[in-house]
């Protein structure tokens, strides 16, 4: 990995930060991982994965405009099973104990990805080194898209605040074959980052659950609902699934005032220490919409996530007003939109001012 360094200085506002965090788990006696509302809401979601997916397979509704709207609930259902049940137990923050963490982190598998490359690529890669070109992948979209003005630009760049959200349609499929596969192959995560080899079992897991996914969400399905509908329906499916996830994580880090590091020298060096970075390039948006909280896993609350990744965030909305005093007491701006509509046309200006300038 590329050596990328942040300011040496003493981390006194993360440990402020850390203060307060640990102040309000011990004033109410609370556990930082899931608890009843992340397990309710596991069952709720798998329960409608499989009953959507059952009644569209086997019991295929013959009103074609009924199944499409169960594609696009389907789809919706798989990226919230994603944020809540997967996010959390990729980071360790939905169970106490470990193999609870590695069932739920292995559903990105069921839904046709990698847990093993995402903890790499995520975890490691995405929140250590946020918004910093050539580490975090997340803002890798080359050539197509053009996130930060250290990027390359090109003529249809100034049209990417119209195709943008089209082009997001794509990345879940993209994903889980072309991303996935390239990974596999190369052994390499973005620019700079050389993956370990994998075991035996690694390998194993990554065919075997790719082979699972494209036979249960393609081969049965053709087989029971006919060649046609299928790929019309699976492609809607994967369709929303990549929109809704690429909305949610673009709304977070790619908006207007987010701090970028253009990664022009090697090695990099990040003049804050590594909590003000994170508070720099990471937004919050809509987080006293109740809905969106649910549906998206706290992941709204996303300040409070990178600050505290192995908490999980069911304990985000109690958090965050504690870490927006902290940050008045540092004077480190605080961004928070006050709804989804908000973000959203922020991202869409910011790809706007990107693509022109």
């Amino acid at each position: 990995m590329s050596k990328t360094t942040f300011a040496k200085t003493p981390p006194v506002f993360f440990q402020r930060l850390r203060e307060v965090t640990e102040a309000y788990f011990t004033e109410n006696n609370l556990r930082k991982t899931g608890d009843g509302r992340l397990y309710w809401k596991t069952a709720i979601l798998m329960t409608a994965l499989v009953g959507l997916y059952t009644v569209l397979v086997f019991f295929t509704p013959e009103n074609g405009w009924l199944s499409l709207g169960l594609c696009t609930l389907l789809g919706l259902v798989m990226a919230s099973i994603g944020f809540n049940v997967m996010h959390d137990g990729a980071h360790g923050s939905y169970s106490r104990r470990n193999w609870v963490n590695e069932m739920m982190g292995h559903s990105l598998n069921m839904l046709g990805g990698s847990v093993h490359y995402w903890k790499a690529k995520h975890n490691v890669n995405h929140h250590t080194f946020t918004n910093i070109e050539g580490m975090d992948e997340d803002i890798d979209i080359k050539f197509f898209m053009r996130v930060h003005k250290g990027q390359p630009k090109h003529w249809f760049h100034r049209f990417q605040h119209i195709y943008g959200l089209l082009l997001y349609g794509l990345t879940y499929l993209l994903w889980i074959t072309v991303n996935d596969m390239q990974k596999y192959f190369t052994g390499k995560i973005g620019e700079k980052t050389k993956l370990k080899p994998l075991s035996l079992k690694e390998h194993f897991i990554f065919w075997g659950s790719k082979v699972g996914y494209f036979t249960v969400f393609v081969v049965l399905p053709m087989f029971f609902a006919g060649v046609v509908p299928t790929l019309i329906g699976y492609g809607v499916m994967v369709f929303v699934t990549g929109i809704v996830i690429s909305v949610v994580f673009q709304l977070a880090h790619v908006v207007e005032d987010t701090d970028f590091v253009p990664g022009s020298t090697d090695p990099q060096h990040v003049e804050s220490e590594w909590a003000v970075h994170q508070v720099a390039t990471t937004v919050n948006f809509a987080t006293h919409n109740k809905v969106w909280n649910w549906l998206f896993g706290g992941l709204n609350f996303q300040v409070e996530h990178h600050l505290f990744p192995r908490i999980s965030h069911v304990h985000y909305p109690a958090l965050n007003k504690r870490l927006i005093e902290v940050c008045a007491e540092f004077n480190i701006t605080y961004r928070e939109f006050p709804s989804l509509r908000s973000a959203l046309l922020s991202h869409l200006r910011h790809l706007r001012q990107v693509g022109v300038a």
